[in-house]
């Protein structure tokens, strides 16, 4: 029952946080100054599982940034 709740409230963090120590144990097996990547993976998956659960919208505001952008810098009119 609490497992419920806390995966209702906290999934995409958990979720976040696995995916980057999945993706970060294969640069840890690889040498041990590696490590500082595998934090920035964990730290990656955690803030973007947050934004999930918060619902705070996309990690990146693309429409806001073409906007600022404008016209001209458009690769594909």
């Amino acid at each position: 029952m609490i497992w419920k709740q806390i995966w209702e409230t906290h999934g995409g963090r958990i979720v976040g946080v696995l995916a980057g120590i999945g993706c970060g144990v294969l640069y840890v097996t690889v040498g041990f100054w590696d490590m500082l990547f595998f934090a920035l993976l964990v730290f990656i998956g955690y803030t973007v599982g947050r934004n999930r659960d918060l619902r705070l919208g996309p990690f990146i505001p693309w429409q806001r940034l073409s906007e600022w952008l404008g016209d001209r810098w458009r690769p594909f009119r």
